[in-house]
């Protein structure tokens, strides 16, 4: 999972910068909620959960592990979808950017819940 979430969370950066490359030539900036929140859960929550996942196997090979990777992966472009789409005028949308938020945050409970259970200091500590 460690090495999963630093690969997905490249692929974020590069939309991240991608959406502020968009908004600095367009000169329009109503993305820039979604740049920041690709940038920040999408990047940096993502590369900092890989190295942690990386460096502590137990919390890496668990089940709370694999489940915060999915629903982290699932809510957050759903979320980011919904709130371009809202931003632009699609109302619609904005159940979606709930669902995905919903759906992200408790991926990141669960990476909560699986830090505090299976990041312990290893025998040579």
């Amino acid at each position: 999972m460690g090495i999963k979430l630093i690969k997905w969370s490249v692929l974020y950066f590069v939309i991240g910068v991608g959406v502020g490359m968009y908004m600095s030539i367009s000169h329009d900036f109503a993305l820039k909620p979604v740049h920041a929140h690709v940038n920040l859960l999408g990047w940096t929550a993502m590369t900092l959960a890989g190295i942690l996942y990386y460096l502590f196997p137990a919390a890496e090979s668990s089940l709370l592990g694999k489940i915060h990777f999915w629903l982290h992966n699932i809510g957050l472009p759903v979320m980011m979808g919904a709130l371009a789409a809202f931003v632009y005028g699609y109302e619609q949308a904005e159940p979606l950017i709930g669902i995905g938020a919903t759906t992200m945050a408790a991926g990141v409970l669960l990476f909560a819940v699986n830090v505090w259970k299976n990041v312990k200091p290893s025998a040579k500590d």
